[in-house]
């Protein structure tokens, strides 16, 4: 059986799980939103269309460096942080942007970045709450639950937008408001998961 449902019932692992959900969640929302968004604040169609790229040039080394600093100061720290990071650029820099050309792209990028651990971390968090046997079954769970998430935050955050007659605002509130828990339910696995003492490579 490639998922175990039961596992929940451990703490450290329910709320691991319940942190890369929330991260999951918000993830996708302004690669499927940022073009839009670009051609909505009539920054040009062309530059639009290239937010894309932005981001994923940004997501390069987003998947390479965070993994690289984990393995010194922790996943869960890094993962924290990322997140965080997430939040004040998407809440701070995007929903400030407005039609500023230099704003938007400046987000693309530094979004990609952040965003890029939760691709290459995640995995890593679930094989820090349990045991090395176990692992299949639970990155299988965990991402089964999370798959859910993935699929209905897009959607979700374009019924927000639908609501407020196209605007982007209460959509950019949301994805960051799913980052902010994301980042503060990291400390908290991570917490319960290693204890609050100082252990760098949790």
């Amino acid at each position: 059986m490639a998922v175990d449902f039961h596992a929940l019932r451990e703490p450290n692992y329910a709320l691991t799980t319940l942190a890369i959900w929330l991260v999951e969640f918000a993830a996708f929302i302004p690669y499927a939103y940022i073009v839009s968004y670009g051609l909505h604040a009539r920054i040009g169609q062309n530059l639009a269309y290239q937010l894309c790229v932005f981001l994923n040039v940004g997501a390069i080394p987003g998947r390479a460096l965070p993994g690289i600093l984990a393995d010194k100061l922790g996943r869960f720290n890094i993962m924290s942080v990322t997140a965080t990071g997430c939040a004040i650029s998407t809440l701070a820099l995007w929903y400030c942007s407005g039609t500023n050309k230099g704003a938007v792209v400046a987000y693309a990028v530094l979004y990609g970045f952040w965003s890029g651990a939760a691709t290459s971390l995640t995995p890593v968090c679930i094989s820090q709450v349990c045991r090395m046997e176990h692992y299949g079954k639970r990155n299988g769970t965990t991402f089964t639950l999370v798959s859910l998430g993935t699929l209905t935050g897009i959607p979700m955050a374009g019924a927000i937008q639908e609501r407020q007659d196209g605007g982007f605002g209460g959509l950019i509130i949301f994805a960051g408001g799913l980052y902010l828990a994301a980042a503060g339910m990291f400390v908290i696995a991570r917490g319960v998961a290693g204890g609050w003492g100082v252990r760098v490579r949790f």
